[in-house]
């Protein structure tokens, strides 16, 4: 026994040179609890037993460390084997294992992780070949029962074995022990020995048992979801009570309150879509929808009341907007007058400089503020023009007061372009006559100033042509507004010459001396169309010697104007009895109306 526990030891010492343990600890039996602590202590490791118990509870793991031997971590609890995940880059120490029947012992460290398939979902079945050949079911369940509950074993003739485990994480317990080779008591027979090899298997059970419980955990999180739904959801109305008499009674009174009268409403609506309304009741529904008519008025008098305060609103702004833009004229008024040249020499460079700056920003709030009032006008007169659209004298009007906002509108910009040409002409000379001075004085710096001066000038000079051309181009559409307020003048009187004409026209057929229109009370032809259709349907109506229907006529004046009614034809036709005459056509189904031309006769009868 000696002898082999020796032999182990030399191959131990060969394979891992790290762990410098005496021998004669190898030799000490399993039985002695206080032996196999002192032999735990010198290899560095916590005194557990084989299941995680602790051996001796009072022993301080601080005593007894040899030294030049790190620490080893202490194993996993309900397991003494397998200590808890270690870092990559720490060589992981594998130990001898004892059991009652066999010993594992440990692989060579320099080796290569054991290779493993890829994990099934919800594995709790592993693979375990190399298995010695006298190897026994008792064996395997003393070798694996340390990894947890075994709750299966399928062991084949040959080698090899599956063992299903009660939970996931006992499967990472038992890879451990791949690599470790096994051997059966102290025999060194090759039936005996035995190099495990520890994988992941695929079983149906273990399938089955993981998409059960990934569906529960679908059924929580949907059934998670929808309380959170519900709970976020908003809270459900009111029930609406049933119709009764008392109900009745209150609902009317609500509906004569204003604060109440939306709830009351929705309550009378769900009992008429109930069909509550019989005989009986319909006295009472009746006197509660007058009641909801009666609402319509003070809705209609609220409505006029805001809509009052909205115009004041309105009118308020925009009178107060025309007070600062006046103020903002007058402000612009005076920076435009301090930058003129009489002015403008006796202020230093840095006083020019602040007035320059607070010029423009006052000009540019002014523009804004004047452009938010003209958008304000614009708006009435749109307004405006939609109240009066059918008018067509009022809509030129409104155009005009559009085109003279537009022209004033205009004419201010123009001015403030103007003013803006004067102050930079007044800069051009300002530049002119420093760089004169410049000239003059024999300074070190002149070149330099030389050169900046003439930058200056010339960013000034394109500037002043920008603002000429814009000066020019607003003149130009001022001149083009102008042009067209004159033409709107024009169609004006145009417009009013041609009422003239047709009031006269007017009254001279009133006082025609035709013996028809004496006699009659109004005359049949009441517009210059109707004479034109009457002219039309004559021409048609004789090269139709035998008549024509009225649909037949439509067709023919629908290519000529798609707008003429059959109805208003037929009734101009009737009225002109002496022009046409219908007469009817036909024997039986073949019966037909049928327009003719009378014109000639008509003219001896009249």
């Amino acid at each position: 026994y000696k002898k082999v526990i020796s032999s182990l030891w030399v191959y131990l010492s060969d394979s891992n040179r790290t762990l410098n343990v005496d021998s004669t600890a190898m030799t000490l039996p399993m039985s002695d609890p206080t032996a196999w602590a002192t032999a735990m202590n010198n290899l560095g490791m916590a005194p557990l037993g084989i299941a995680g118990q602790p051996i001796l509870p009072d022993f301080d793991p601080a005593l007894g460390m040899m030294t030049g031997i790190p620490p080893i971590t202490p194993m996993m609890p309900g397991l003494g084997i397998v200590p808890p995940p270690i870092p990559p880059d720490m060589p992981v120490v594998k130990e001898i294992i004892h059991c009652k029947s066999c010993t594992l012992f440990p692989p060579n460290p320099n080796l290569p992780p054991p290779a493993t398939r890829e994990r099934p979902p919800g594995c709790k079945t592993v693979f375990v070949g190399g298995l010695p050949e006298n190897g026994t079911e008792q064996i395997i369940v003393e070798v694996f029962e340390q990894c947890g509950e075994i709750i299966a074993i399928r062991k084949s003739k040959k080698n090899f074995c599956h063992i299903r485990f009660a939970e996931e994480y006992m499967v990472d317990k038992a890879l451990y022990l791949s690599g470790y080779r096994i051997r059966l008591g102290s025999s060194t027979d090759k039936k005996d020995t035995g190099r495990l090899h520890v994988d992941f298997a695929q079983a149906r059970d273990d399938l089955y048992e993981w998409e059960c419980k990934q569906r529960m955990l679908a059924r929580e999180e949907r059934h998670r979801r929808r309380m959170e739904e519900e709970r976020l959801r908003p809270p459900s109305p009111p029930p609406v009570v049933h119709y009764s008499d008392h109900e009745c009674s209150i609902v009317a009174e609500k509906l004569k309150d204003d604060s109440k009268f939306s709830e009351a409403v929705q309550t009378l609506l769900t009992w008429i879509e109930r069909g509550e309304v019989n005989r009986r009741s319909a006295n009472n529904f009746y006197s509660m929808i007058q009641s909801a008519n009666s609402h319509v008025r003070r809705l209609v008098n609220e409505k006029v009341a805001h809509e009052k305060d909205m115009e004041e609103a309105k009118e308020k702004f925009k009178q107060a907007l025309s007070g600062i833009l006046i103020q903002f004229e007058q402000i612009v008024a005076v920076y435009h007058s301090a930058s003129k040249q009489k002015a403008w020499d006796h202020f230093t460079k840095a006083q020019r400089k602040n007035i320059s700056v607070w010029c423009k920003q006052a000009e540019e709030i002014r523009n804004i503020h004047n452009d938010e009032l003209m958008g304000i006008r614009r708006e009435e007169e749109m307004e405006m023009s939609d109240d009066e659209i059918e008018e067509t004298t009022e809509t030129k009007e409104t155009e005009e007061s559009a085109l003279v906002s537009q022209a004033e509108a205009l004419k201010e910009e123009n001015d403030s372009l103007r003013w803006q040409l004067d102050a930079y002409r007044n800069e051009v000379e300002l530049l002119k006559q420093e760089q004169g001075k410049a000239h003059r004085e024999d300074d070190p710096n002149k070149e330099q100033q030389l050169k900046l001066l003439q930058q200056a000038l010339q960013g000034m000079q394109q500037h002043l042509l920008k603002v000429q051309e814009e000066y020019k181009r607003k003149e130009a559409e001022l001149e083009k507004v102008k042009d067209d307020k004159l033409q709107a003048e024009k169609m004006l009187e145009n417009l009013k010459e041609k009422e003239n004409c047709a009031s006269r026209l007017c009254a001279s057929s009133q006082d025609s001396e035709y013996p028809l229109e004496k006699t009659m009370n109004s005359c049949p032809i009441k517009s210059e169309r109707e004479a034109l259709l009457v002219g039309i349907i004559s021409t048609f109506l004789h090269v139709h010697p035998f008549g024509a229907s009225i649909e037949y006529i439509c067709s023919y004046l629908h290519r000529l104007d798609n707008k003429i009614c059959t109805s208003d034809v037929e009734c101009l036709m009737s009225r002109l009895q002496h022009t046409f005459k219908q007469e009817m056509t036909g024997v039986g189904a073949s019966l037909e109306k049928r327009w003719k031309f009378c014109g000639f006769e008509g003219l001896k009868l009249t």
